[in-house]
């Protein structure tokens, strides 16, 4: 085992340490497109139109950027077809399934509360001055 690698093996990681790797990977799965691309991927393999559609109103430089950072963090697998045109599917890892699957709760349990949130929203807006 080489320095790099024991580094590594003795790294304890903290997301609230400003260093920590896992920060980063925890900024592109909670992001606006990387949490909406699990969602979506989580359905089954997408190619990249199929997903831009699916991802209402990504632009397709995000989506492509989404998708990159995905694959690097292991959460997202990238499917070169070698036909004429050149065909690209993505799908969830192991490790993308499993946090989709945490992600789609969180996503369901907010969108079961839009109701209390509206009527918090609407009560905030009501005493403070509508924004």
């Amino acid at each position: 085992m080489n320095a790099s690698t024991q580094d590594h093996d003795d790294l304890a990681y903290n997301v609230f340490a400003k260093a920590c790797p896992s920060r980063g990977t925890l900024e592109h799965v909670t992001g606006r497109w990387g949490g909406l691309t699990l969602g979506a991927l989580y359905e089954g393999s997408l190619r990249f139109n199929e997903l831009r559609r699916r991802v209402d109103g990504v632009s397709e430089k995000m989506l492509s950027q989404t998708l990159h950072a995905l694959e690097r963090d292991g959460l997202v697998h990238r499917e070169a077809q070698p036909t004429n045109p050149p065909r690209v599917d993505y799908e969830l890892t192991p490790l993308g399934r499993r946090v989709a699957e945490r992600l789609l709760a969180l996503i369901h349990c907010v969108e079961d509360a839009m109701d209390d949130v509206l009527t918090a929203r609407a009560r905030y807006d009501e005493t403070r001055g509508a924004l």
